[in-house]
């Protein structure tokens, strides 16, 4: 097993600034710090992204100074603290390359752009996972949740179980960092375990 760090390129392309907070055992590169609440088993977002992005895809979120994994699982207990939702990123390369996880109050039958598995590759995000499944956060309590990613395959456990519309294949993403955030709304992150493997 070997481990490399991705060139400082990398980072810079996140976005026009790039600061560091340090919470829940690591290194996370944030657009403002002063916008994140970081403890030491605690990552808060205090301000919310812009509501409508051009292209449509997340841009406040947290990402974690690993290697670029290939598999890796993260497991961490999420809540919303304002809104229906917040993600996970797997894969990510920059700004315009990296996949996600989106859990929501709302199920995707209802609303096609929430609860999925979705793909940014240079434009908007698009959804990569089937539109069946229950919602995820049905509370604003705090939930545990696993993201597994296998290399081409990614899901999400919530107790153990599987949701299908949580589960998908990517073939064009295949290695890269972590991170934690949301798309337009508040959210809070602790107890957050990373294991990872770069082939």
């Amino acid at each position: 097993m070997r481990f490399l760090l991705l060139p400082l390129a990398a980072f810079a392309l996140a976005g026009p600034t790039w600061e560091t907070v340090q919470a829940l055992g690591q290194t996370w590169d944030v657009p403002v710090a002063a916008e994140w609440r970081a403890e030491p088993n605690l990552l808060e977002m205090l301000k919310i992204g812009p509501a409508k992005p051009e292209p449509r895809r997340p841009m406040q979120y947290a990402l974690a100074r690993t290697p670029a994994y290939r598999k890796v699982t993260l497991e961490v207990d999420v809540k919303r603290t304002e809104g229906k939702s917040l993600i996970l990123l797997y894969h990510w390369q920059d700004a315009a390359h990296f996949n996600y996880a989106h859990l929501s109050l709302d199920r995707a039958d209802k609303q096609i752009v929430h609860n999925g598995m979705f793909h940014v590759y240079g434009g908007e995000r698009v959804r990569i996972s089937a539109k069946t499944g229950p919602a995820t956060l049905p509370t604003d309590d705090w939930t545990h949740v696993k993201l597994i990613v296998n290399g081409t395959h990614a899901w999400m456990e919530f107790d153990g179980q599987k949701n299908a519309s949580l589960e998908a294949h990517d073939l064009s993403l295949t290695e890269g960092r972590v991170g934690l955030g949301s798309f337009f709304e508040r959210a809070s992150f602790r107890n957050l375990k990373i294991r990872g493997e770069v082939h």
